[in-house]
């Protein structure tokens, strides 16, 4: 196989699902060849259900296990890590940053595998596979392949379609296509997909005809965006069908708003009543890459966590902090009370009791009281998608192997999607329907309903706050940058991405908190240069060596 081809290849041509459940993690240079794709396996409606169930889990491992939060979050600017990650967290991504390269070949994993489930039932589901099942299974895979190049596009910008993994052993000259057209070839994916989805999921954590119409929610609101080319407005067609799909999912689907939003990510959550679509993690001692490893990355010490806990050098930004309602400036940085019980549920303060979490503490444990250490280095750590130890999560937890899920799209996106839809090109909005879902989801977080117009910024401060360490703020960030790409680098620019001291009133059972810049921190870190030359990431340097071809002007897929 030439170079040209190699990258595409090991991305795509996986030996089988059977191989993804091995800790091998190199890939195959050649088509599949294992017993699993062939005629023997896909002859009742279980084996085709096993063949996609790991479209749920194995194939997003590696954008979940670091790059969700590297490029969701820190490159967004709404957490940081102090001394790791840095090229993310200073927006200096370059073609060699390891997430960069990790949250790619991910991708490229789904749509490879996507892909090949689709071809494999199509040649070989039998009589004994029924033709709902078949139908379903063969969506499940579109539905995953359109959302894996909706990651694509808005990462990277123009990408090759790729539909038939062995045209990359017959085709050398393979190249990228538009960012307009990636998107109407996922828009016309999700809109078949959710024709064949059924409206209840047949099992829990299946996807169903809501799961893919959010998703046309969300896919239509970014591509009104798209077309305008950067000029301010957004193309009012595609507003009303985000509009359109978010109200069918908001009144048709049964899903329901958790009452509580700490809930959200209390041990056991898995598929609850606001889950749209979840990532399907299982905790699997002895394997690797069907389970959740992120939480290993994001608790702040061993004293909660199950031989691993890395992430007490994470928290969140000095801008992050100064969004939530109840923090107001004063004359020696920022102070207030958590008027926004989001706040408690996303970063952990000083002081504050975690009851839910088992905390290891000098001849003992106890239930988690978040450490104030009197120095300024005490960071505002990371909450969410902690669930703690073993015995806190019935004993389903161990070093790097955590079983509960992860958010892809919960109802609550969709609210804000039918607000901001509404709003459409206008400065604001006082549309009753619009401002009664925004509220949901506002009031949910204990505060006030707002009565003030909704504007774009209160929608995007909405979402910032609902969606921090979710992964969601960057591309929130790009799909304003289609359409108003100056506002997207005000943004970012405006933003302090630093670390802060912040200081209880009292410990434990703190009211109140001060929070205070650490003066010792490089300023020329606190700040970064957003422009049209670094928005989007460079395409891995590995691919543009082995796959010359990516370098090439991109070509409408639809007029090739």
């Amino acid at each position: 196989m030439t170079q040209t081809r190699y990258t595409f290849a090991k991305a795509l041509l996986l030996t089988s699902f059977v191989t993804l459940l091995s800790c091998n993690k190199s890939f195959l240079e050649k088509p599949p060849t294992d017993s699993i794709v062939d005629a023997s396996f896909y002859k009742t409606d279980d084996q085709v259900l096993a063949a996609t169930a790991l479209l749920y889990s194995q194939v997003w491992f590696d954008y979940n296990d670091k790059a969700s939060y590297n490029l969701g979050d820190f490159r967004a600017g709404t957490a940081y890590s102090a001394y790791n990650d840095r090229g993310n967290v200073l927006f200096n991504t370059t073609g060699d940053t390891p997430e960069n390269g990790t949250a790619w070949r991910s991708f490229f994993i789904v749509v490879g595998q996507a892909n090949l489930a689709i071809q494999n039932i199509q040649k070989y589901a039998g009589d004994g596979v029924s033709p709902d099942i078949k139908r379903m299974a063969i969506a499940e895979a579109r539905f995953m392949r359109a959302l894996a190049y909706r990651f694509l596009v808005m990462n990277w910008g123009a990408v090759p379609i790729i539909e038939n993994n062995l045209t990359l052993l017959a085709d050398t000259t393979i190249q990228r296509n538009t960012p307009e057209s990636v998107w109407r070839y996922i828009t016309n994916e999700m809109r078949a997909a959710a024709e064949d989805l059924p409206e209840t999921p047949l099992r829990p954590g299946r996807l169903s005809k809501w799961s893919a119409e959010g998703m046309l929610a969300r896919f239509y609101l970014t591509r009104a965006g798209v077309v305008s080319g950067g000029s301010g407005s957004r193309d009012q067609t595609f507003l009303d069908s985000a509009k359109y799909y978010a109200d069918r999912v908001i009144r048709m689907s049964g899903a329901s708003l958790l009452t509580n939003y700490a809930e959200l990510f209390l041990y056991p959550y898995d598929n609850n009543a606001e889950s749209l679509f979840s990532l399907q993690w299982t905790f699997a001692p002895g394997a690797w890459g069907v389970q959740n490893s992120t939480p290993a990355y994001l608790a702040y010490s061993g004293d909660i966590a199950n031989g691993d806990g890395w992430g007490g050098d994470k928290g969140a930004t000095w801008w992050m902090i100064s969004l939530y309602d109840g923090i107001v400036p004063t004359e020696t940085g920022l102070a207030g009370r958590t008027l926004d019980q989001r706040l408690k549920a996303t970063f952990m303060l000083p002081g504050a009791h975690y009851p839910e979490i088992t905390q290891s503490i000098p001849g003992g444990k106890q239930e988690l009281v978040f450490p104030f250490s009197g120095t300024d280095v005490n960071f505002l750590s990371i909450k969410k998608y902690v669930t703690g130890k073993a015995e806190d999560v019935g004993g389903q937890a161990a070093s790097q192997n955590y079983g509960h899920d992860t958010y892809m799209q919960r109802l609550a996106e969709i609210y804000l999607i039918y607000a901001e839809a509404v709003l459409g090109n206008g400065t604001s909005t006082t549309d009753e329907t619009a401002m009664e879902y925004f509220n949901k989801v506002h009031t949910r977080a204990g505060l006030p309903p707002r009565e003030e117009p909704l504007t774009l910024d209160a929608i995007l401060k909405e979402r910032f706050i609902e969606f921090s360490m979710e992964g969601m703020a960057w591309y929130d960030l790009v799909s304003l940058h289609y359409h108003n790409p100056q506002k997207a680098y005000d943004i970012l620019n405006a933003q302090d991405r630093e670390r802060f001291f912040t200081e209880p009133d009292q410990f434990p059972n703190p009211t109140s908190w001060k929070f205070i810049k650490t003066p010792w921190v490089d300023p020329g870190t606190r700040n970064i240069n957003a422009n049209s030359g670094n928005f989007l990431l460079p395409i891995p340097t590995a691919e543009l060596n082995q796959a010359p071809n990516l370098r090439k002007p991109p070509v409408d897929y639809f007029n090739k």
